[in-house]
């Protein structure tokens, strides 16, 4: 009896499975079926094609989890139709149920799959090859045809052309589709058009802005010298429409907020096969101005003191952006004093009677907040203190908005945090406020390792390790945390090798002052005729006193070294390159300040450079000197298209023996020449020179066995002035045209440009034995610059102007000069 009731509960349950099966398009319905009752098992499993047949009933089974034996499973059919669907290769499936007997059925899966691309055609492209246009193309053959995706590609085609300079490419598709085969052969039909470069951009009905201001505000510009470099004179159909919408903005802050420029009404005519004129007419309408300007709700400040915050008065054009300027401004102004959440609504009324627009300031104030207390999110590593220290504001200051968004600048500028926010929270005091920063620490410990070249060295190899938020005394967690700064360098390269081991303190005694040192061994054989080295120290102190102006005070001793001496050199000058063997105990004070927008790729600001030293005396060491030195860059910006700027570079400097000696270290002399000074000459040719023998009759130059070049002994005064112009083509690109001129001679305080030049009989014949002052130097030419992670690339070819003559009579004139180097020239 109980098999009969399971028996007929099965009867019953087929039909109604069957029944739901009708209703399934695309995914069956599932269907409950009581506990008691045993599901059917699966007969046969069924697939049928319907409309196309271009795809295998295998594709279809390894995408299935259904087998023929199995018990019958709904949930197991509806995953098995979404896995057919993921594979993007089915239109459309329909699940139908046959019951074979008491106890099993078949499964039918009835599947329409979508057509497939047979080909890629290209129809009409004459100057372009199939293959190019081709890897343009996302979609290739047997691809699902997507007729979106087509559509798509042929913008991608349409793109390729007008970057190419096809500014009139015209690209359509067509999908031929074969039912039979469930393939479809895609064409593109391409109208190429004529190459055309822009020669001219005109503007008429401009007559309150000139064309010069229109032209800088757009992208589309003519053909130019540097259009290969930035892609300029091509003509492209959306940016030309976003352009004409630029437009309008530049006559909305003219004051002209009733502009029209018609894209209909743009000209384009063609002068010559590859050239075009765009005219762009415009219709300037009324210039409106500022009318009456005034203020409510303001109770806590006059009207005539909100008045100075105000960049736009009555009468002066009506600029919408300066305008939301000033409404920031006087937010800023009550926020600066604690009135933080004071709002001000500005509300634009036009004056019938005098054509303007009279302005309304609505100030809603709030009360005055103070300061409770801090909450630090986000330092995972970083100790509170760290954080604390950046911030411009602490429990009980006044809440000043001013001060909050400096607080933020101060924790992004320290690179120890990334996503820095710093805002005020609710909490239940009256007029108090907390002030929450949150961060994600970001990544401040490096280690690196590579290879490295310059014009001045052929090859280097480095490792370095770095860690900028260090702590010296956590070793529990990976000594950082701090705020310390560590770094330990080793390199080894063709014509040098240092080892540096640094650490600074930023703040000594949580005091806003600096405290660290520099361990260092260094050589080098830069020179043809010898190779020096230097071992010591230097530890010092450093603050911010004035404004942007930074002291660092520092003590160093360093032993320097000569060794390696050329064959040229015989055992007197041998002897006087020994003079400079010994320690040299100093004191040095550097003060700076740098306002400079950017530290790479500078477009304005300046930084000057003071340098006192002095060494020997009391502080010990074998030499006694003292020495000055000045450093000054300016960068004057000339445009902000593609951030043309200017850059002026003026340093100067004086070394002189003190006490009882008579002797300055060659090392601690001046030079000239090189990637960073003087690019036109070698790297330290420019600069007195000694101990040379050239005939001054070039007859008898080769004669004597005496013969021989000087060499260079620096100077203890110099002089050197630079121009750069700079224009950026893209981010990290720019393109450079110099000049630089400068003078080393040989006395203390002597800054005469004249070139002196020592000489001597010997036989009966006048000889060169050098130069005591260099003379008069300078050399122009072009680079470019590029950014590799982070760090410029200097490219220089210099050509020299004003020598001191060729290098067979003593000279400095080798030649133009490439120069390459990574780094910047101050």
């Amino acid at each position: 009896m109980k098999t009969t009731r399971n028996s007929s509960a099965r009867y019953l349950l087929l039909p109604l499975l069957a029944f739901a099966s009708l209703f399934s398009a695309g995914q069956a319905q599932v269907v409950d079926s009581p506990e008691n009752v045993e599901p059917p098992t699966i007969r046969k499993l069924i697939i049928n094609f319907t409309g196309l047949s271009n795809v295998n009933e295998e594709v279809a089974r390894a995408n299935m989890s259904l087998r023929e034996g199995e018990l019958y499973d709904q949930i197991a059919i509806d995953r098995d139709i979404r896995t057919l669907y993921r594979t993007q290769l089915f239109e459309h499936i329909e699940v139908r149920l046959q019951p074979i007997g008491d106890e099993e059925v078949d499964l039918f899966f009835d599947i329409r799959p979508k057509f497939r691309i047979a080909s890629i055609s290209f129809d009409g492209n004459e100057k372009i090859r199939d293959r190019r246009l081709e890897n343009e193309l996302e979609i290739q053959a047997n691809n699902i045809l997507n007729e979106r995706r087509v559509k798509e590609g042929g913008h991608t085609l349409k793109d390729y052309y007008l970057k190419r300079g096809y500014s009139q490419a015209r690209v359509e598709y067509e999908i031929d589709r074969n039912p039979a085969t469930g393939f479809g052969n895609v064409i593109y039909r391409i109208r190429e058009g004529g190459k055309y470069k822009i020669s001219k951009v005109k503007f008429t009905g401009n007559e309150n802005v000139k064309s010069r201001k229109l032209r800088r505000n757009i992208k589309t510009k003519k053909r130019g010298f540097f259009s290969l470099f930035t892609g300029s004179g091509k003509f492209d159909a959306d940016q030309f429409e976003d352009d004409l919408e630029k437009l309008k903005d530049v006559y909305m802050e003219e004051g002209h907020l009733d502009i029209d420029i018609d894209p209909s009404q743009v000209q384009f005519s063609y002068p010559s096969k590859r050239r075009m004129v765009i005219v762009i007419g415009v219709d300037e309408g009324k210039e409106y101005k500022v009318g009456s300007v005034n203020f409510e709700g303001n109770e806590l400040y006059k009207d005539d003191i909100l008045r100075l915050m105000l960049r736009v008065k009555p009468g002066d054009r009506y600029r919408p952006e300066r305008l939301d300027e000033d409404l920031e401004r006087i937010e800023d102004f009550y926020g600066q004093f604690g009135y933080m959440e004071t709002r001000v609504r500005l509300t634009r009324v036009p004056n019938v009677t005098t054509g303007n627009i009279d302005i309304e300031y609505e100030i809603y104030e709030s009360e005055k907040y103070q300061v409770e207390s801090i909450e630090i999110e986000g330092n995972t590593k970083t100790k509170s203190t760290v954080v604390i220290r950046e911030l411009a504001l602490g429990p009980g200051s006044t809440f000043d908005s001013v001060r909050m968004d400096a607080s933020r600048m101060r924790l992004e500028n320290t690179r120890y945090f990334e996503d820095v926010n710093v805002t005020p929270q609710v909490n239940q005091i009256p007029g108090r406020r907390d002030l929450k920063i949150t961060f994600r620490e970001g990544r401040t410990g490096n280690f690196s390792f590579g290879a490295g070249f310059s014009s001045l060295e052929k090859g280097t190899f480095f490792v370095e390790l770095t860690q900028s938020n260090f702590d010296i005394f956590n070793w529990r967690g990976a000594f950082q945390g701090d705020g310390q700064k560590f770094r330990l360098r080793a390199q080894i390269g063709s014509l040098s090798s240092q080892i540096v081991l640094a650490f600074e303190e930023p703040w000594l005694f949580e005091k806003r002052l600096a405290f660290g040192f520099n361990l260092f061994d260094t050589s080098n054989s830069y020179s043809r005729l010898y190779e020096v080295g230097q071992t010591g120290f230097d530890v010092y102190i450093r603050k911010r006193l004035i404004e942007l102006i930074e002291a660092r005070l520092s003590y160093s001793l360093v032993s320097y070294g000569y060794s390696g001496f050329s064959s040229e050199l015989d055992q007197s000058q041998r002897e006087l390159f020994d003079q400079s063997n010994g320690e040299i105990s100093k004191v040095n004070l550097l003060l700076l300040r740098d306002r400079r927008d950017r530290i790479i790729n500078t477009f304005s600001g300046s930084r000057y450079e003071l340098d006192l030293t002095t060494a020997g005396g009391p502080l010990g060491g074998v030499f006694q000197y003292n020495k000055i030195e000045s450093r000054n860059l300016f960068h004057l910006p000339l445009s902000t298209w593609h951030s043309q700027t200017i850059a002026f570079l003026l340093r100067a400097g004086v070394v002189k023996e003190s006490g009882d000696s008579t002797f300055v270290p060659f090392e601690e002399r001046f030079y000239l020449g090189g990637p960073n000074t003087l690019r036109g000459f070698e790297f330290r040719d420019v600069s007195p020179k000694e101990s040379g023998f050239i005939p001054l009759d070039p007859n008898l130059r080769g004669t004597s066995p005496l013969e021989r070049r000087p060499y260079e002994v620096g100077g203890k005064t110099y002089g050197l002035f630079s121009a750069e112009y700079t224009i950026g083509f893209t981010d990290g690109f720019h393109g450079a045209i110099f000049y630089d001129g400068g003078f080393v001679n040989k006395a203390a305080g002597d800054f005469s440009l004249d070139r002196e030049q020592a000489t001597a009989l010997y036989g009966g014949q006048g000889v060169t034995l050098g130069y005591n002052n260099s003379g008069w130097n300078d050399n122009f030419g072009v680079g470019i610059r590029i950014s590799v992670m982070g760090t410029p690339l200097r490219l220089d070819y210099a050509i020299p102007i004003t020598t001191s003559g060729t290098p067979d009579i003593g000279g400095n004139d080798n030649g133009a000069q490439f120069n390459f180097t990574f780094g910047g020239r101050l």
